[in-house]
């Protein structure tokens, strides 16, 4: 199927590696220009590096409140356009209940809810008709993950506002969704399994396919939404996760 993404723009934040360099490539792939931000400068230019000449890269600390702006500018800038956006971004650290104490709760929500929500409002601001804002959250937005509490408590703070947000651009002609990944083989992925094997194993089990999945397949429904043919899709809670939640 042609996406009818060719000569396009979208930035993508987290795209040094994991699900956004996943996207970051598929975009690139379907003939679109990327600008990829990471928080590291390093990673940034290696990203860009290998997704070619439609890449260009800026570093961007999205907890920084002048990152939207930056990277909205630097599209502009280098390709003369901007037709959406892709948020990825840091999960918050692991942890139970007992141990979400004020300082990792602030944290917590910095990262997961009011970075990528600053991203998304101010790129939407910018976007016309047939924009498109795609936000990575988190099956724990649906269903609380143990272990994970602070992104239970993030996640569906960010996801709220993602429905909120598509109901007042809608008008516009602009789509805002959200996608919730379950348990894919990402370097994060990995460091949670390391640290406790058994549980991970357990999550990958609870999946109707009974495997991980590869950052690819994530790729694969984000470049959709981004696309003109997801052109009657929006406000909604995308999950890709393999079937390994009960509900639908």
């Amino acid at each position: 199927m042609d996406l009818d993404l060719s000569g396009r723009c979208f930035i993508v934040t987290g795209a040094s590696k994991g699900l956004g360099f996943a996207t970051a490539r598929a975009l690139v792939d379907e003939g679109s220009h990327v600008v990829v931000s990471s928080s590291s400068a390093e990673n940034t230019a290696a990203a860009v590096a290998e997704l070619g000449d439609r890449a260009r890269g800026l570093a961007a600390d999205l907890t920084d409140p002048t990152s939207p702006r930056r990277l909205i500018d630097h599209a502009r800038e280098q390709f003369g356009r901007l037709d959406g956006l892709f948020v990825s971004h840091g999960g918050p650290p692991a942890g139970m209940p007992s141990g979400l104490d004020d300082d990792t709760l602030r944290r917590g929500l910095e990262i997961a809810t009011i970075a990528p929500i600053r991203m998304a409002r101010e790129v939407a601001a910018e976007l016309g008709d047939g924009g498109s804002v795609v936000v990575l959250t988190s099956t724990s937005g649906a269903e609380p993950l143990t272990g994970l509490a602070s992104s239970n408590v993030a996640r569906p703070a960010t996801q709220g506002f993602v429905k909120d947000l598509a109901t007042e651009v809608g008008p516009r002609g602009v789509r805002v969704n959200a996608l919730l990944p379950g348990r894919f083989d990402t370097e994060r992925a990995r460091t949670i399994a390391a640290g406790d094997p058994k549980a991970h194993e357990a999550a990958v089990q609870a999946a109707a396919l009974r495997r991980s999945g590869d950052p690819a397949e994530l790729a694969a429904v984000a470049v959709f939404l981004l696309s003109p043919k997801a052109s009657y899709v929006t406000g909604a809670a995308w999950t890709v996760d393999g079937g390994r939640r009960a509900e639908m």
